[in-house]
């Protein structure tokens, strides 16, 4: 029974950052650029989770844990970078699309890494996700896709960079309560983006006061709940399960599309996002689980 929480908390984790892209996209057209709208989803998300934190039990970490754990959240930090400068450049469906390449990623990190090859079940499973990721983005459908290279270099870094902090999380200091966790991988996310992408047109009152909604929507779905929810479920399941499963990101994403920014979303699409689900399922039902229901029952 464990289990299903520690993969229930990965899917909502990966449908919290499917919820970005929408709120992303509105940002920029009412002006904002990528140096604020991760600016200020970084500031706002770790005030938040700090905010939590201290509601909850901690646990006193020597100085090498603190600075272990705010290093490991400079990938969270490095993916909302590279996958903002990416959707500036490229389609959302495409940039969705580039990013989704965690999936792949992420099991070939955790056979490299922690040497466990991928089942064939797990393979399948994400053989199955990547062609319905495909055709939920839209990538076989009529219309005319610009691909820049530009765009193209930064979603792949966001994969990779999703990859390695979906590693992360599985890995690095199991022990430490989730909230506080997350606390300080926040934390390291923060000082990366405040490092890299100098947001200080947030030192203007109108803008920080108009950006703020944003902030708000962004700093929850991307840094407050995913981590939290990876910090619990990941550990128990590994990045190779745990890629797989987050990839309920871009159902979510087609959906938002469709109600927030009234979006068309084609039956090409829709029968993606159920390939996607049928990807995330098969790749997490017990084989035999699997095998009992396909088998014909005897008549009796």
């Amino acid at each position: 029974m464990k289990s299903w929480i520690y993969i229930s908390c990965v899917f909502l984790g990966g449908c919290s950052f499917g919820v970005l892209s929408t709120f992303v996209k509105l940002a920029y057209e009412s002006g904002f650029n990528m140096s604020e709208v991760t600016g200020i989803q970084f500031v706002i998300g770790t005030i938040l989770i700090w905010i939590l934190a201290l509601f909850f039990n901690k646990k006193k970490l020597s100085l090498n844990q603190i600075m272990k754990l705010l290093i490991c959240g400079f990938p969270m930090g490095l993916t909302g970078i590279f996958y903002y400068y990416s959707l500036e450049t490229l389609d959302a469906s495409l940039a969705i699309l580039f990013l989704f390449q965690f999936i792949w990623i992420g099991a070939l990190v955790e056979w490299v890494i922690l040497k466990h090859k991928p089942t064939t079940q797990k393979t399948v499973s994400i053989f199955i996700v990547l062609i319905g990721s495909s055709l939920a983005a839209s990538l076989f459908s009529s219309g005319e896709k610009t691909i820049g290279l530009e765009g193209t270099v930064w979603g792949i870094l966001a994969a990779c960079s999703y990859s390695v902090f979906l590693v992360i999380s599985s890995m690095v200091e199991k022990e430490v309560p989730a909230l506080q966790r997350s606390a300080i991988f926040s934390t390291g996310g923060l000082l990366i983006v405040v490092l890299i992408v100098k947001p200080f047109s947030l030192m203007d009152t109108t803008s920080l006061f108009n950006i703020a909604p944003y902030g708000i929507l962004l700093g929850l779905f991307g840094v407050v709940i995913p981590p939290i929810l990876f910090s619990i479920g990941m550990p128990h399941l590994g990045p190779g399960t745990g890629s797989i499963l987050t990839a309920s990101e871009l159902p979510v994403a087609i959906l938002l599309s469709l109600f927030v920014l009234n979006e068309t979303v084609d039956w090409i699409q829709w029968m993606g996002v159920l390939i996607i689900l049928l990807g995330i399922v098969w790749g997490n039902v017990p084989i035999n689980f699997r095998t009992n229901a396909l088998k014909p029952k005897s008549i009796k």
